[in-house]
């Protein structure tokens, strides 16, 4: 295929207006930071699509540009809120731009999660704090207690990263009626958001990564090299070059976690070369493990809950 034709096939604009012309979208609307006054040189092309006749949601990823379809059924659904929180990607869906909707089924979704009453958003804070709390004590039960080796402590660390990402700074930013980014830009963008309003929260979330800095960021990037983490060292480069240095580490260290469990479960049969590199990841000499990471995400935990 010619140069000329893969450029082409592969420009988001192009890409979007093939996704409109669509006879089975019903829906299209553009996520992220890409095309936005707030883009970046790492800022990554995203479509968010509804069609008919699928069955179920699914991301696709081609040459840097993501498109996550969903059935065209949900569209309908997810107008109701009681549905849409127990169901949707909420954020996803109230931060994306609309570049088609016929039916307007899209904007009144949008319309209706930024529309939500003070009583409404503290019952979806109180929803996420409880998932936070079975999250919490399942973790401890998993990963406590006598019998438990390094391999315990680490997977400690790594879901109390998780459920402070996607539980706890969510309910925090309930309390500003704001949606969270899931760019690679964390952790710069829950300072910018919430920083100044709830420093006790944003300080414990932050406790739990370990960040360093320009330093901790180049000795996390030379570590991926021989786990598979092309891809990812490809965008965390990009942050650090642009100067994101502590988004570098916390996407590594999250992605890590996500693609290496399997390492951390087997850790004392790894080599020592695979452990330094796994350890310098999840930042094992910067970051609480084990008991301690998890009494940190408490009392994260305690200050969402109190708004502070």
């Amino acid at each position: 295929m010619a140069e000329s034709q893969l450029t082409e096939r592969h420009n988001p604009e192009r890409i979007g207006e093939r996704l409109v012309a669509d006879r089975k979208v019903r829906a299209v609307a553009q996520a992220g930071s890409y095309g936005t006054e707030f883009a970046w040189t790492g800022s990554q092309p995203t479509f968010v699509v509804f069609e008919r006749d699928l069955l179920s949601a699914r991301t696709e990823t081609r040459a840097g540009v993501t498109v996550e379809r969903f059935p065209y059924e949900k569209l309908e659904e997810w107008r109701d809120w009681d549905v849409a929180r127990a169901q949707a990607p909420l954020a996803l869906l109230a931060t994306s731009r609309v570049a088609y909707d016929p039916t307007g089924h899209y904007g009144r979704i949008q319309r209706t999660l930024w529309n939500l009453n003070a009583s409404q958003l503290a019952a979806h804070r109180a929803e996420l704090l409880n998932l936070a709390i079975e999250r919490l004590e399942q973790a401890r039960a998993d990963h406590t207690g006598p019998g438990h080796g390094v391999q315990e402590q680490l997977l400690a660390l790594a879901d109390a990263r998780e459920l402070a990402l996607t539980l706890l700074y969510p309910a925090l930013l309930t309390r500003l009626h704001l949606w969270p980014e899931f760019e690679i830009r964390l952790p710069h963008a829950w300072r910018t958001a919430a920083g100044l309003r709830f420093p006790k929260a944003v300080y414990r979330l932050e406790g739990l990564y370990g960040f360093g800095g320009e330093d901790e960021a180049r000795r996390v990037l030379l570590a991926t090299r021989g786990l598979g983490l092309v891809e990812q060292e490809r965008r965390a480069r990009a942050a650090f070059q642009a100067g994101y240095y502590d988004g570098a580490v916390r996407y590594l260290r999250d992605e890590t976690a996500r693609t290496h469990t399997s390492d951390l479960r087997q850790w004392t049969h790894l080599s020592s070369a695979r452990r330094e590199k796994l350890s310098t990841l999840m930042g094992v000499t910067r970051a609480p493990l084990g008991p301690a990471a998890l009494r940190l995400a408490g009392e994260l935990l305690d200050a969402v809950r109190d708004g502070q």
